[in-house]
């Protein structure tokens, strides 16, 4: 039918435009069939100790997995939970079986190793949390858990009791927090931790040389080939330190 314009003229109606329908969504991939919490938090962790935490993005896992960003939000809604899952998976990966050592030192000292090691797998781990804002989650717990039974049943009250189980805690992480550090500052700088110290040669020079500090400029003359710091060796140092100092105050001497 032709219908007739203001201007005498006879035109054509626009023709009917038919709203096209909702395309029907495609077969999910094979990447998407097989998505997981486990596979989202496993595949963060790999980014974490390959590239450090600040590398862990919830764009990064998904392209890690093949999968569209938004997918991964269906398991986790945020980075901030992401970490809390990585954290928690990371500190699962050790335990206490029953074959535990005999008396409360040995048993300490099985768990701050424990700690340590895992710290030494996971780097970045040590970054999560703090003694003032610890990580509840709860394989966290099961270390927590277990030094402080080995630190009951000494007659120390509450107070005391969870004083020495933080300040040991404190020692572990205090340390563990370096490796991350020092992991980042070699790919920022591109030293290594030796070949950054030898740049600073004439810095150190100048301080021994100044006659400011008699006494460190004594102990660095000592050295034959420098100090060399080795955070697994202080560490276990610490530890044992720690241990002979809290002995008396644990075995009521």
């Amino acid at each position: 039918m032709r219908e007739r314009s203001c201007g005498g003229r006879y035109r054509d109606p626009a023709p009917t435009r038919r709203r096209p329908s909702a395309a029907a969504p495609g077969p999910a991939s094979d990447a998407e069939r097989e998505l997981s919490l486990d596979r989202i938090v496993r595949t963060a962790i790999a980014i974490a100790d390959a590239e450090g935490l600040s590398a862990v993005s919830m764009r990064g896992v998904a392209s890690r997995l093949g999968v569209a960003t938004m997918s991964t939000y269906r398991y986790v809604p945020s980075k901030d939970d992401l970490v809390l899952h990585m954290a928690d998976a990371a500190f699962g990966e050790e335990s206490y079986g029953a074959d535990a050592p005999e008396g409360w030192r040995a048993r300490v000292e099985l768990g701050a190793r424990t700690l340590w090691g895992l710290y030494r797998k996971h780097p970045w781990l040590a970054q999560v949390g703090s003694l003032t804002r610890p990580l509840l989650v709860p394989n966290l717990m099961v270390h927590g858990d277990w030094m402080l039974e080995a630190l009951d049943g000494h007659g120390l009250d509450p107070t005391t009791l969870f004083d020495i189980h933080v300040l040991l805690y404190g020692h572990v992480q205090g340390v563990a927090v370096h490796l991350e550090m020092e992991a980042h500052a070699e790919a920022a700088t591109g030293q290594s931790e030796e070949q950054w110290m030898d740049s600073r040669a004439p810095a150190l020079r100048d301080l021994v040389e100044s006659g400011r500090f008699p006494t460190f400029a004594k102990v660095i003359a000592t050295f034959e080939d420098g100090y060399d710091l080795r955070l697994d060796a202080l560490f276990e140092f610490g530890l044992q330190a720690l241990l002979d100092g809290l002995t008396p105050t644990i075995e009521g001497r």
